[in-house]
């Protein structure tokens, strides 16, 4: 049974998943490689569920194995620390609060959104990653993010057990650099018909909703470039090479540090932020002052 788990049992897995094999934690530990495969075979037994799974010589964490490392990581570092304030030395140490988001979610969003959390305590640290929906919604599920921010609510899609926060909404600005703006005449949207634009790439929710309003409006931009990341696709529209859309709620930061205008606004299309997390009922102190700041000014 897991809830008698042998600690020296786990302190083997330990060493083996961060030496990368058994042969390397042997020598580490100034044991056998039976030893430690024993002890091994013993702790997947008493957790009924495998901790690797072998590619050709070496070893590959299973996603068990991901969340038991997780949490040894913790464990053992908590160790660490009792052992240092048994031997007096002072306590200290930030503990990590670990941000993942879409890559579409411009970084300007994504500042404002976290920053009331490192507001909270000096002793958090932390730890911010980007990526594809796919890719952080996995990390979340096996406990290597503690929030997923995103503009794409998780779906039944999704077999893993966490929940959308939603944080706020915000209408799109355009812009483009002042050559290219001088360039785009008549009304907006109107201005935008036949010209060349730089969109997200189509697995972001506010690239479907656009694609969808062009179509409802009968608009025909001209695509130049399609983009995963949003600070890529704004650097690209800064040298002239087409118009790109930003949330409002940040527009004079991209005119300030782009250099670009704006050439329109609409509130017919609206980019959703949400914060996800394992938690259904926010708990986490950082978690729960994101989501209040985000909804209270950020887009209020």
């Amino acid at each position: 049974m897991a809830e008698n788990m042998n600690y020296k049992h786990l302190h083997y897995f330990w060493v083996v998943a961060k030496e990368g094999s058994i042969a390397k934690a042997a020598a580490k530990l100034h044991i056998t490689p039976q030893t430690i495969s024993g002890q091994l075979s013993m702790l997947e037994d008493r957790l009924n569920q495998p901790l690797f799974d072998r590619v050709g010589r070496g070893l590959q964490l299973t996603e068990t194995g991901r969340l038991v490392l997780r949490y040894a990581d913790e464990i053992f570092e908590l160790g660490r620390e009792l052992s240092d304030v048994l031997r007096g030395a002072p306590q200290f140490g930030a503990s990590e609060f670990i941000v993942s988001a879409a890559s579409a979610i411009p970084k300007t969003i994504v500042y404002k959104i976290v920053e009331p959390a490192l507001n909270l305590s000096e002793d958090i640290n932390l730890v911010s990653k980007e990526g594809p929906i796919d890719a952080i919604v996995a990390d979340l599920a096996v406990h290597d993010v503690d929030m997923v921010l995103t503009d794409t609510p998780l779906s039944a899609a999704f077999s893993i057990k966490a929940y959308n926060h939603f944080l706020g909404e915000s209408g799109l600005s355009f812009f483009a650099a002042p050559k290219l703006a001088e360039q785009l005449s008549g009304q907006f949207p109107d201005n935008l018909n036949h010209k060349p634009m730089l969109l997200p790439t189509k697995q972001y929710a506010i690239r479907q909703l656009f694609d969808r309003w062009t179509s409802d409006i009968d608009l025909f931009p001209v695509i130049k470039g399609q983009f995963d990341d949003s600070a890529l696709m704004k650097s690209f529209g800064q040298a002239g090479l087409g118009v790109f859309f930003m949330p409002t709620v940040i527009e004079q930061e991209v005119c300030d540090q782009f250099k670009v205008e704006v050439v329109g606004r609409t509130e017919d299309i609206k980019q959703r932020f949400y914060a996800i997390s394992s938690e259904r009922k926010v708990t986490h102190p950082a978690v729960a002052a994101i989501c209040d700041k985000a909804r209270d000014i950020i887009f209020k």
